[in-house]
């Protein structure tokens, strides 16, 4: 979540300030304020939507309530987090997929907004949720976008109804609502057109498609790195077609990211998914209260437990439990560990939904990231490198044994110290936590 990095240390260091006073007074109570307040400026959150902000977290703040609690940060800080989950929008907002089959979603947005790329996203979302769909290519004006978004559905593995010579968008809009009924999909998603600009022949013609198609959904593609010029966008989309939705790409950037924030409260539009990556499976639910969460410093538990599940099927579960609870583990089931976290994806994604990592300096988290790419690779090398023998028992593993294996591994005597200090740590830590298992099932009886 690169896009709240700054933003995110910033409120932090305001948090752990409040964290030291034993009472809040009036004064340090509009202290933090405005360093608040100064911080989602800095991100390039909307000024209005900033001051409204810092008015309700004050109104919240002014009883005696915050000023007599016993934990008088932590009150202040879970205010902050009330409102900041309602800038958000509140609640997360689900697809409307009722009514006539197949539910019809518009997609719209400019230019370089990652449109046609996010119609192939969505399209993989609710395939992996047993869900046929099709998509049908309305972008007839842009060189090569059919052939763009052909490529995006045989590579995700749905169907695609392409335009023919002579077509007018709503042309392809009513023909495809014809051939809908042959191929018995659950969802149609359709990519049209963009501009550099918003103009009056692009408005037209939306106008038309979507009249002709009557989507339950149109949904709005907007580049969160563009700053609050996606705000202006979103609310001429909204006025001009009228929005259900919006789903937000490059939340994996570096920019200040403030227009994220500010976007669904100055429109009224809800924000549904957020791109964070490049590839096909890096768009994700968006869920105002976990975005929150993350960003003031609190992790993300929940979506980490369901990257988790989606990761591994109940086979893997259950053979990974089992790894972690045998009575003496190998150098074999060591590494399938391993290989299993890298399930997960990079660690340091996987840092962005722990409590606290937020204080983790950014040049330290892509190091981290490297590390623990490099090291996977040392890892597997070294193992590999050993006998049947030595990977069931380490402990015959002695000087002579290090040398040919760091050398048949391109390592160092070094890094095949280091592999067995880790290992021996891991079992230490897999017999502890198979006490606590013990306990915990005798208290369950």
């Amino acid at each position: 979540m690169g896009l709240f990095d700054k933003l995110s240390g910033s409120l932090q260091k305001v948090f752990r300030d409040m964290r030291g006073y034993g009472k809040l007074s009036e004064q340090n109570i509009q202290d933090a304020l405005r360093e608040v307040r100064m911080a989602l400026l800095e991100a390039d959150v909307n000024f209005l939507v900033v001051k409204e902000f810092i008015q309700r977290v004050r109104e919240k703040c002014v009883g005696l309530e915050v000023l007599d609690s016993v934990t008088p940060g932590q009150q202040f800080i879970k205010y902050v987090h009330e409102e900041m989950v309602a800038l958000l929008g509140g609640r997360t907002k689900e697809f409307d997929l009722s009514g006539q089959r197949p539910a019809r979603v518009l997609m719209l947005g400019l230019h370089g907004s990652g449109k046609t790329t996010t119609t192939g996203k969505l399209a993989l979302f609710w395939k992996k949720q047993h869900k046929k769909v099709v998509l049908v290519a309305c972008d007839i004006r842009r060189p090569a976008a059919v052939d763009q978004l052909a490529i995006l559905a045989k590579q995700v593995g749905v169907d695609i109804i392409r335009p023919l010579p002579g077509e007018t968008v709503p042309m392809v809009g009513k023909r495809a609502m014809q051939e809908f009924q042959s191929l018995e999909a659950h969802v149609a998603i359709f990519d049209t057109g963009g501009r550099f600009q918003i103009d009056e022949e692009l408005v037209g013609e939306l106008k038309e498609l979507k009249a002709a198609i009557a989507p339950n959904n149109v949904m709005l593609v907007l580049d969160a790195a563009i700053g609050q010029e996606s705000v202006n966008v979103a609310q001429t989309f909204h006025k001009e077609i009228g929005l259900t939705g919006l789903i937000l790409t490059k939340l994996d950037g570096d920019t200040r990211g403030g227009a994220a924030l500010s976007v669904q409260h100055v429109t009224g539009v809800p924000v549904m998914m957020t791109g964070t990556g490049e590839q096909m499976d890096k768009l994700e639910a968006f869920h105002p209260d976990r975005m929150a969460s993350r960003i003031l410093g609190m992790g993300d538990i929940v979506s980490f437990v369901e990257k988790a599940q989606q990761a591994f099927d109940e086979k893997d579960a259950e053979a990974m439990e089992e790894q972690m609870f045998k009575d003496d583990i190998t150098l074999e089931d060591f590494l399938k560990q391993m290989r299993f976290m890298k399930k997960l994806g990079p660690l340091e994604n996987l840092l962005e939904m722990m409590p606290g990592a937020g204080r983790i300096p950014e040049h330290l988290k892509g190091q981290i990231g490297q590390d623990s790419g490099a090291q996977m690779k040392r890892i597997e090398a070294i193992i590999q490198s050993m006998t049947p023998k030595e990977r069931r028992k380490p402990d015959v593993i002695n000087g002579s044994r290090r040398r040919r294996i760091a050398a048949g591994s391109g390592t160092r005597v070094q890094d095949v110290n280091e592999l067995l200090k880790k290992f021996d740590d891991a079992k230490t830590m897999a017999k502890r936590m198979k006490s606590q298992r013990k306990k915990f099932m005798r208290m369950g009886r």
